[in-house]
């Protein structure tokens, strides 16, 4: 380990992903820190995530961001909490290619980005990795941001790192399906140097319990509308129609 990566923690939320964890694991270059939020499961995901050597913490409320917060709270009161100055996001289910995170990472680094999005859109991707339903949700959003915010996103890809002290002050709060846009949002309103780099991507191991079924669909899809307009409000309109 050296380099960026001996200062990075990676956390990775994790719900029924035995299939595929350990692969993600093994592909996944050795970083300071390795956080896997196991999430509730009833498979083998948090054995295994402690045969490879991470540190597992446990969330057993449903939610992508319960988990990542569980995560966070864990990289708070670690050991090497002290020597960590970047904090990378991955998924468990073998869909992202985490062996690029040094691509992620390095621009922060060199202190010429402070968030880095690895971007499924600007890259390639296998067939079937995004189902279509996926595919308009991420450009919806997106347009939706850069229209308010004018920012340039492209994706809302899971893979992602950020300047850690730079995180903390977002002070992420969403407990389920609004974790990634929330950060997006909150890094353009703070003003961070934002970076997207193109990443492959794969299908992934499993079902997916977000556009793998209909209401995971639309459950999804309502939050992430739900947190775009909840900040337009706060930062833009709401702020616009006080001042008449």
């Amino acid at each position: 380990m050296q380099g960026a990566l001996a200062q990075t923690a990676v956390i990775i939320p994790a719900r029924n992903e035995a299939a595929s964890i350990g692969k993600v694991l093994e592909d996944l270059p050795d970083a300071r820190l390795i956080i896997v939020a196991n999430n509730g499961s009833i498979d083998e995901t948090p054995e295994i995530a402690k045969a490879h050597g991470c540190l597992v913490v446990d969330e057993p409320v449903a939610g992508y961001g319960r988990a990542c917060l569980a995560g966070l709270a864990a990289l708070e009161s670690s050991e090497d909490h002290s020597e960590i100055t970047i904090v990378a996001f991955a998924d468990a289910d073998y869909s992202d290619h985490v062996h690029q995170l040094k691509k992620l990472i390095e621009p922060i680094a060199n202190d010429e980005a402070d968030f880095v999005l690895g971007s499924r859109m600007m890259g390639e991707r296998e067939p079937g990795a995004m189902p279509l339903q996926a595919t308009l949700g991420n450009r919806l959003a997106c347009f939706l941001m850069n229209l308010v915010w004018r920012t340039n996103y492209t994706d809302l890809g899971p893979f992602r790192a950020m300047n850690y002290e730079q995180f903390r002050a977002l002070e992420m709060n969403d407990t389920n399906f609004g974790w990634t846009v929330e950060m997006q949002v909150k890094a353009s309103i703070a003003g961070l140097r934002i970076l997207e780099l193109p990443v492959p991507y794969r299908r992934r191991i499993g079902v997916s319990k977000i556009s793998g079924t209909i209401s995971g669909t639309i459950r999804a899809g309502y939050k992430i509308l739900f947190t775009i307009a909840k900040y337009a409000w706060l930062t833009r309109w709401g702020r616009r129609s006080s001042t008449r």
